[in-house]
């Protein structure tokens, strides 16, 4: 798991998982034996996880993030590995094709880049007054520079000017919320990854501190205090991965699997956030909310 082993939402992914294996008749300590790890973004410890489970010998590797999945990936090209919450395989050089992903490594990702033109859309619904949104996200990471180009497609028409904030840990977090807050017509859109992922709290409370409308790619982020949150179902992800994990035990091929984009999104909205803030939802957003935090 590329997110730290005190994250209560991470540990439920795994539990969903661990569960949807059991329906398929796969107990632990009868008849499967399950070693997770929790690398929290860390790339030395990811390196070292990645490794320490390769030498177990296992049948199949979960990974969860791109790093963990890249990471895994460079150090075994045998052992069939399944990801669940990842974004552009195919650019990332994971598979070769949705469809046939070719080597030792299929899955489920989180998003595809258009989702990133939602995001800003969503915002500018909800915030009428953002002229400029500052883009967090990853510059080393494909599938964000894949989301970024979508965000930087799009503004133009909603007549947004977008900044990119690339971070890479808190510090660049911190530092580039800091820079980009002063004014009242600004707002973030998150891209989730490893980095933002674990520092979560730090995104939701700066944005919170600085009053900026921002808007997550994780139903997770409006949970845990986040303002708006659009992305895919993070249950069904891991829920196909154990699915998957199952056929592989029974014999397939990852090559012979394959990727399965999400077909589920939702819209969640944190009310609690957004009187903080400052700020009034429009009533058709929240009509077409999937969820509303009270």
């Amino acid at each position: 798991m590329g997110f730290p082993e005190g994250d209560s939402q991470a540990q439920s992914y795994v539990l969903v998982m661990r569960k949807k294996l059991e329906s398929l008749g796969w107990i632990e300590n009868r008849n499967i034996r399950i070693d997770t790890r929790w690398a929290g973004g860390d790339p030395e410890k990811t390196r070292s996880f990645a490794r320490e489970l390769i030498g177990l010998a296992p049948s199949v590797i979960v990974t969860s993030t791109n790093q963990a999945t890249e990471t895994m990936r460079r150090e075994t090209q045998t052992i069939p590995i399944v990801f669940a919450s990842l974004g552009d395989p195919v650019g990332s050089g994971l598979v070769a094709s949705l469809n046939q992903p070719g080597g030792n490594v299929t899955g489920f990702p989180a998003f595809v880049d258009t989702i990133a033109g939602k995001w800003l859309e969503i915002l500018r619904e909800f915030a009428p007054r953002v002229e400029r949104v500052g883009f967090i996200f990853h510059p080393d990471v494909a599938p964000h520079r894949g989301l970024l180009r979508a965000a930087q497609a799009t503004a133009p028409a909603l007549n947004v000017k977008l900044l990119p904030l690339p971070v890479h840990d808190a510090g660049e977090i911190a530092a580039a919320i800091a820079a980009f807050a002063p004014g009242t017509d600004g707002g973030l859109a998150v891209a989730s990854h490893a980095v933002t992922f674990s520092n979560r709290d730090l995104l939701i409370g700066l944005a919170s501190k600085h009053r900026l409308p921002t808007v997550f790619g994780e139903p997770i982020w409006a949970e845990s205090g986040g303002l708006l949150s659009y992305g895919s179902d993070q249950i069904e992800m891991f829920q196909g991965a154990a699915s998957y994990v199952d056929l592989i035990l029974r014999g397939a091929k990852p090559a012979n699997l394959p990727v399965q984009l999400p077909t589920k999104f939702n819209l969640l909205i944190n009310l609690k956030t957004a009187q903080a803030i400052g700020v009034t939802i429009p009533a058709p957003l929240l009509v077409r909310a999937d969820k509303v935090i009270e």
